[in-house]
């Protein structure tokens, strides 16, 4: 041994301080987080809607990032865009639409679609 290496003596370091440099795993993870693109709800039929219009939740419409036009599609084959009318009656599973163009459409009330932001 040499002469320094005896004149200071060797110190551990806490492992609790060397671990907090690794942040942990839910930040590391957190940064690709996906939001929700489409969800699936039912289609009520309204009369006092407008042909041009849907009606939906803030709360689905905030979680969908939809704020001004709405697709709703119906069984894969009917792709529809409308107006989105944000309205806070609504209830959250659910949008509003016209039921006489929903008839011409071929949609029934009550019938299950995927809405997205258009």
């Amino acid at each position: 041994m040499s002469s320094e290496e005896s004149k200071t003596p060797s110190q551990k370091r806490d492992v609790k301080q060397l671990v907090m440099v690794i942040p942990p795993a839910s930040e590391v993870l957190s940064k690709g987080v996906k939001q929700v693109k489409e969800k699936r709800i039912r289609v009520r039929l309204k009369s006092d809607v407008s042909p041009d219009e849907l009606r939906i939740n803030p709360r689905l419409a905030k979680e969908l990032n939809i704020k001004e036009s709405i697709e709703l599609s119906i069984a894969g084959r009917k792709k529809l865009v409308f107006k989105a009318t944000i309205l806070e009656g609504i209830p959250e599973g659910e949008v509003w639409a016209n039921e006489e163009l929903m008839k011409e459409k071929g949609v029934a009330d009550n019938s299950m679609a995927t809405v997205r932001a258009a």
